[in-house]
């Protein structure tokens, strides 16, 4: 018979988009007592981002999946973890002791649940048997983001399921804005979530990977329910809107790819115009753009919902592949405009310069009349 204590503990690390999830988890690995972790990163859209933004050890194992894994658990999460069951057994994969499965912000919890925890969604095959003997749901952790949580919640449903299935809240950028009666509120949520603030000097991450068993009692008031009928559905197409990769209900991903390196004042002005128009219901973007002063050391680009925070640059680029990879995320987003915009980015320098004095003189026209 198997037992909790035969299998590998899997924990999920939730949160809605640009919350902190990637720091959170960069927080875990650089603490050297997790490094036999293996990671399943999650994203949504066909070009992933969020991979290269964690700060993997050599030895630490990682799938990426991409599209919504809430609208596809039954079959990407554990084919997921069937991948690294087999690399662990086959010796192709170094051994870890624990699973974190990050997934995208948009993730609804409870298919991704139900794929996980006994009496759940039913295995299909012999993989899935096979990982349901091996790996068990540990826990579930939120990270909530305080200057953003109040039109997440207003807004997209997912963010407040996100909570009431936690087991723990993890509160960012308090040191910008103070957590308030946050902590009260989520608990109103979820009566047995338990409250942490990632800015505590004291806050050790570690601390939410203790092994247990997932338990959905005592958690928000309508969890049991939203499981059984997310199980007994059988499918989730939120609401028949999923149509691939790249959507997920009204929220679509437009991926922004690029070969050539851009200067750095057009990308800030090609950003500015973004997070300026607040009727494009823009909600996240994420990436690494190669800029002209320096291609070897790619900028990091990092806005959540209209907040545009300062780009910094990292080292190098992750697996040595120097190409500009931007993922937007919103509701109303002209992807064609998009793409227009951003290949006048990395157009030739004497383009680039002749296109931003032409929108130099247009601006001036336009005031003069």
């Amino acid at each position: 018979m198997i037992t909790s204590k035969d299998q590998l503990p899997v924990h999920l690390l939730t949160g809605f988009l640009g919350a902190g999830k990637t720091t959170l988890l960069n927080r875990m690995m650089a603490d050297p007592a997790l490094r036999d972790t293996a990671l399943v990163i999650n994203e949504f859209g066909l070009v992933p981002v969020d991979h290269d933004l964690v700060r993997k050890g050599r030895e630490q194992p990682m799938v990426t999946t991409t599209g919504c894994i809430c609208c596809t658990a039954g079959s990407d999460l554990r084919s997921s973890l069937d991948q690294l069951l087999h690399g662990r057994r086959t010796g192709n994969l170094p051994p870890f002791r624990r699973v974190i499965v990050e997934t995208t912000g948009l993730a609804d919890p409870a298919p991704i649940l139900n794929s996980l925890i006994p009496g759940g969604r039913d295995a299909r095959s012999l993989a899935d048997h096979a990982v349901a003997r091996a790996f068990r749901l540990s826990g579930v952790i939120a990270v909530v983001d305080v200057e953003g949580i109040e039109a997440a919640l207003a807004a997209h449903p997912e963010s407040l399921r996100q909570i009431a299935f936690a087991d723990h809240a993890v509160l960012t950028r308090t040191d910008r804005t103070p957590a308030g009666d946050w902590p009260g509120r989520l608990r109103a949520i979820n009566t047995g979530i338990s409250v942490h603030d990632a800015a505590d000097p004291g806050f050790d991450p570690a601390r939410l990977l203790r092994p247990g068993s997932y338990e959905a009692f005592g958690k928000g008031e309508n969890v049991a329910a939203w499981l059984a009928a997310e199980a007994a559905a059988g499918t989730h197409g939120h609401g028949g809107l999923f149509h691939g990769l790249n959507r997920h209900g009204h929220v679509v991903a437009v991926p922004l790819l690029g070969s050539g390196p851009i200067e750095a004042m057009a990308l800030q002005r090609f950003l500015h115009r973004l997070t300026a128009t607040p009727e494009n219901g823009l909600l996240r973007i994420k990436g690494l753009v190669a800029l002209r002063d320096d291609p070897s050391r790619p900028a990091v680009v990092h806005a959540v919902g209209h907040r545009l925070y300062p780009i910094r640059r990292i080292d190098a680029w992750p697996g040595g592949a120097a190409e500009t990879r931007l993922v937007l995320i919103g509701t109303a987003l002209d992807e064609t405009a998009l793409r227009h915009d951003f290949a006048s980015l990395t157009a030739a320098p004497d383009a680039a310069l002749q296109a931003a004095l032409s929108e130099v003189l247009q601006s001036f026209l336009k005031h003069r009349d």
